[in-house]
């Protein structure tokens, strides 16, 4: 038991020893630490001390360059600023000596002005005595003196200016009327056409008699439909081997004798084949139109024209004027037109261009209302570019308000072309009026299809629509028609009036 207990107490002691020892252990090694901690915080603490005193340093060197550098600057701008001061006390300066002397000059000019005033009022004085001298002289106020004067000497210069206007006036005159006879001399000399003469009939030949009867056809059904279709008047007399077509309208003259020739060619005559010939005949005229056209432009030297100038002027051929060719007429004052514009140094092309156009309403005056010199610069206006062309067609009857060199020289030749001996005849154009206007008469009345005024005005021929006018309303049309045609026409002798109505029943057998 006491072994034991010993070494209860031994090894109590030894716990008691190693707890102390490890007690002291851990004391010795916290106050190494502690001391260790103490030196690291100390050589911190010195380096923070020597880098604050470093920055310390460096920012006093700083703010003491930046100090000096801001006292240079402000050195420098102190420096400007006396210069500045300098200048402006300079320009002070120099500023009064110049108020100064602008001063002196003011009180001078002041003084010089009281002395014109001075000097003024005694020559106004001077003068008011002169002109009491003068009025008590002349017995007249200055003012009526004036007006004396005004007056003697407008009248001297009115004198003058009007002797001298009446002395250019004439010289002028004559000046111009030798040049323009020169001219016209010249143009009319170089320029030869031949005379028209008037027609209203064309022959065609028959290649025998024989085919007279066949053109009469049973009963003369032939002969009434070629008349129906084209509007003339066919004359089959006793003349050997030929056939008279008559109508005051060339064109549907062309259009009957250019079917007439192709039925006798194809020998094949009977209604029905008449109006198909005479449909080709037609189509046949139309592009001789347009060839004539073509032609005509290109014998006057006129190019670029637009195809519907070009069919209107074609369509001229057909077209007469107191017995002149209108086409020929046109070609006749294109020439002309160029021969005065170069004699006067004018634009030659534009001048043959405005004369071959010049009369291009004719071709549409029966359908278009107004005269033909306005209807014709529409027509060229809405197809050509050139308004000298259009103002010339315009100007040349003297319709317009004011005339251009142009439409003068259009007009002049326009004058030459219908003045030459034997040119025109006025007995053609008044039956052709005449004639026209009885056709206008007839187709004014509602239903109408067509008229055509045949054996030279003695009968007028109308075709009206069979679905709108019955038999009792052709009859009824007959009377209103010849009513109107004696209220508004004169006339020789009698006038025939003729309505047809045809129905025709039309089928297809399949």
């Amino acid at each position: 038991m006491m072994v034991t207990w010993l070494y209860f107490v031994v090894i109590a002691l030894v716990l008691i020893v190693g707890l102390l020892c490890g007690y002291f252990a851990r004391q010795i090694l916290a106050n190494q630490q502690l001391r260790s901690t103490q030196n690291e915080a100390k050589r911190l603490l010195d380096e923070a001390i020597a880098k604050h005193e470093d920055m310390l340093q460096k920012a006093r060197e700083e703010a003491i360059s930046v100090r000096q550098a801001a006292e240079a600057d402000s050195r420098e701008r102190r420096y400007e600023l006396q210069k500045m001061e300098r200048r402006f006390a300079q320009k002070e300066e120099r500023l009064d000596h110049k108020m100064e002397s602008m001063e002196r000059r003011e009180r001078g000019m002041v003084e010089r002005e009281k002395s014109i005033d001075v000097l003024k009022a005694q020559i106004e004085e001077v003068r008011n005595k002169q002109l009491h001298q003068l009025e008590l002289i002349s017995g007249i106020s200055s003012d009526e003196a004036k007006q004396e004067l005004m007056r003697t000497v407008e009248v001297e210069i009115r004198e003058e200016a009007s002797r001298r206007v009446r002395e250019w006036e004439g010289r002028i005159k004559d000046e111009i009327d030798e040049k323009a006879r020169d001219i016209l001399a010249t143009t009319i000399q170089r320029c030869a056409t031949d005379v028209v003469s008037e027609t209203t009939v064309s022959v065609v030949p028959l290649p025998n008699d024989e085919m007279k009867g066949r053109l009469i056809g049973r009963e003369g059904r032939n002969i009434r439909a070629l008349e129906q279709a084209t509007g003339v008047d066919l004359i089959i007399d006793d003349t050997p081997e030929a056939v008279t077509i008559s109508s005051f309208d060339p064109l549907r003259r062309e259009v009957a004798r250019v079917a007439l020739t192709n039925l006798i060619l194809d020998g094949r005559i009977h209604p029905a084949r008449i109006e198909e010939v005479v449909g080709k005949a037609r189509n046949e005229v139309d592009a001789t139109i347009r060839t004539e056209g073509e032609q005509a432009s290109r014998k006057a030297g006129v190019h670029g024209l637009h195809p519907e100038l070009i069919k209107l002027l074609g369509r001229l051929k057909f077209r007469s004027s107191f017995g002149q060719n209108v086409l020929i007429h046109s070609l006749e004052v294109a020439h002309l037109s160029g021969m005065l514009a170069a004699e006067i140094g004018a634009d030659v092309v534009l001048a043959k261009r405005a004369g071959l156009l010049h009369d291009i309403g004719k071709a549409v005056d029966h359908e278009v209302e107004g005269s033909h010199a306005a209807i014709g610069a529409n027509l060229i206006r809405q197809w050509d570019k050139s308004s000298e062309v259009v103002q010339a067609a315009a100007e040349h009857h003297g319709e317009a308000a004011t005339t251009s060199s142009l439409g003068f020289i259009v007009a002049a030749a326009d004058a030459i072309s219908g003045s030459r001996l034997g040119a025109r005849m006025e007995s053609l154009e008044q039956y052709m009026k005449r004639i026209e206007a009885l056709e206008n008469v007839a187709t004014s009345f509602p239903g109408v299809e067509r008229a055509f005024a045949i054996q030279a005005g003695r009968e007028v021929r109308i075709l009206v629509k069979p679905d709108q006018i019955d038999d009792l309303g052709a009859m009824r049309m007959a009377r209103d028609i010849v009513v109107r045609i004696e209220e508004v026409l004169q006339y020789p002798g009698q006038i025939k009036v003729t309505v047809l109505r045809e129905t025709r029943a039309v089928d297809y057998a399949k």
